[in-house]
């Protein structure tokens, strides 16, 4: 949980925390380079959810937030304990102009699902047969 204005982040390595796995509370924060796993037990869909979406981001910025950037960054599902289980979305921003992401992806690494890659934008990152650890890619967000 980053809380402080004007941080900035290089190298940010998060995996396996249950529920949004890096949130960003603070104005002005830049990340360069993130990387993330979601949890690989997530018991049910049920449980894996909250307030009607399913799973949560891997990087959510809060949406109060007004100035944020993320620079390279990647969301990985590999729920090896309930391969059924999908997450809405890898990243979750607000809707401003001062929030910007670039060159951004999910990749599946071979069991669950996550639906979009940011904001519902994006196609599912799916253990379908040939989408296995191929990267569903966003250049920018929100595009240009």
């Amino acid at each position: 949980m980053i809380n402080g204005n004007n941080v900035t982040a290089t190298g940010l390595f998060v995996e396996h925390f249950q529920e949004y796995n890096t949130i960003w509370n603070g104005e002005n924060g830049v990340t360069v380079l993130y990387q993330n796993e979601l949890p690989y037990d997530p018991p049910t869909q049920a449980e894996w959810g909250h307030d009607g979406v399913l799973g949560w981001a891997g990087y959510k910025v809060a949406d109060h937030v007004q100035n944020h950037r993320l620079y390279g960054g990647g969301v990985y599902v590999f729920n090896q304990n309930n391969p059924s289980i999908r997450t809405e979305n890898g990243f979750e921003v607000p809707v401003a102009p001062g929030v910007r992401l670039h060159h951004i992806m999910t990749v599946n690494l071979s069991a669950g699902t996550i639906n979009h890659v940011v904001n519902g934008l994006g196609d599912a990152a799916t253990s379908e047969p040939g989408h296995i650890g191929v990267p569903v890619y966003l250049r920018e967000y929100p595009a240009r």
